[in-house]
């Protein structure tokens, strides 16, 4: 077994007993009645074991009314990046991640054993059902995001060497690179190491930001580089966005499409990814590219004028819930992302829960993504 599908229990069985069986659940996508009240009883666990521990989130609860959904205090991801709030002792804080790059104003936030191994559990449970856990099968890695640095505490960076567990490490590229005061884009490197992989024979791995991918292969392009054709089983995995590069931004489906001419990859292992370090769900796109929600937790669209919730199809500020952390009052965040949700049988493939497009930011802010730092480094490379 992987080592990450281990149990993990929560840190007071008799107060947490249904989220803890909302996070022990194998299927990914379970759906129905039955998970709708473990969730619901789930929630109200979450609702009282930061109540009596966080003097902030026992405010807002209390002025919340009874009949929002789950009861649940609505919580702006910005919040984070201006506040420290914990529900456990500081000894307890196994993993400390922030959100933002070299400057700016960065989201703090903290992990307590629990939280964190939950939530990399449910990642592992959603590579488990699509196939990509492959301890038998050596890769080549490119890995779009930060090379370790010893004070690099980046969710992003954190994220990806972490997916690197699920198939042993041939060898391990990366995109920004380390350079001893801060990280720099190597599109030159990226090219050389995807010319040796396609020579190697072992399934290549692509993990992170998007618009660095993009941009190795307009550097290819550019270059006259014939296509390349990297082995069968190879795979693609992107998160982060474009934020900070709206203006040269393609569809993912063009995307896609380029990844296929250039590198062989087919569209079905071409998957994008949405996540926060503030709400670390996994959100993984399905065969037909829809962002599903997991057994976890709920998607809901908020209106950005009232903040009231939205039928399907509506587009409005992302509403993220889920009952799994235990170290942060995070459990319910509204995210800065405009997006809008639609039932899981409007997609068509074989995940019945309800899955949200992200349509982009709402609003210019000052506050910077792991993505926008890093599209920084890429001004004039392309």
């Amino acid at each position: 077994m992987n080592p990450h599908l281990a149990p993990v229990s929560v840190p007071d069985p008799a107060l947490l007993p249904h989220v803890q069986r909302l996070c022990d659940l194998t299927d990914p996508y379970a759906f129905g009645p039955a998970e709708d009240e473990l969730f619901a009883a789930a929630m109200a666990e979450s609702h009282a074991w930061h109540r009596d521990r966080s003097p902030f989130f026992r405010s807002l609860y209390e002025a919340t009314p009874p009949a929002e959904p789950y009861r649940t205090p609505l919580v702006h991801a910005n919040f984070f990046k201006r506040h420290e709030v914990l529900s456990i002792p500081r000894e307890d804080v196994e993993l400390h991640l922030t959100s933002s790059g070299t400057t700016g104003q960065k989201s703090q936030m903290f992990f307590d054993t629990w939280t964190i191994r939950s939530a990399q559990r449910m990642v592992a449970r959603i590579f488990e059902r699509n196939g990509w856990i492959t301890p038998e099968q050596e890769v080549n890695y490119l890995l779009y995001s930060y090379e370790p640095a010893p004070s690099l505490n980046l969710g992003t960076a954190f994220t990806d060497n972490y997916l690197c567990d699920f198939a042993p490490a041939r060898s391990v590229a990366y995109a920004l690179r380390n350079t001893g005061g801060g990280h720099e884009f190597d599109p030159f490197g990226c090219i050389a190491a995807l010319r040796r992989f396609a020579e190697d024979g072992a399934p290549v791995r692509i993990l992170g930001f998007p618009a660095f991918l993009f941009f190795t292969l307009e550097r290819m392009r550019a270059m006259g580089m014939p296509p390349l054709q990297l082995p069968e089983g190879s795979l693609v995995v992107l998160g982060g966005g474009w934020k900070g590069h709206a203006d040269r931004r393609i569809e993912k489906e063009e995307l896609y499409g380029r990844v296929t001419e250039q590198l062989g990859i087919p569209g079905e292992r071409i998957r994008d990814t949405f996540g926060s370090v503030e709400h670390c769900i996994p959100y993984v796109e399905c065969e037909h590219h829809r962002l599903h929600a997991p057994v976890w937790s709920r998607v809901a669209i908020r209106s950005t004028r009232t903040l009231e919730p939205l039928p399907y199809g509506e587009p409005g500020y992302l509403h993220l819930v889920s009952p799994y952390i235990t170290s942060v009052p995070a459990q319910s965040v509204v995210m800065g992302d405009l997006a809008s949700l639609q039932p899981g049988e409007a997609c068509g493939c074989d995940v019945p829960t309800p899955w949200f497009t992200v349509h982009g930011r709402a609003g210019v802010s000052r506050n910077r993504s792991c993505a926008v730092a890093a599209a920084e480094l890429m001004k004039g490379m392309a």
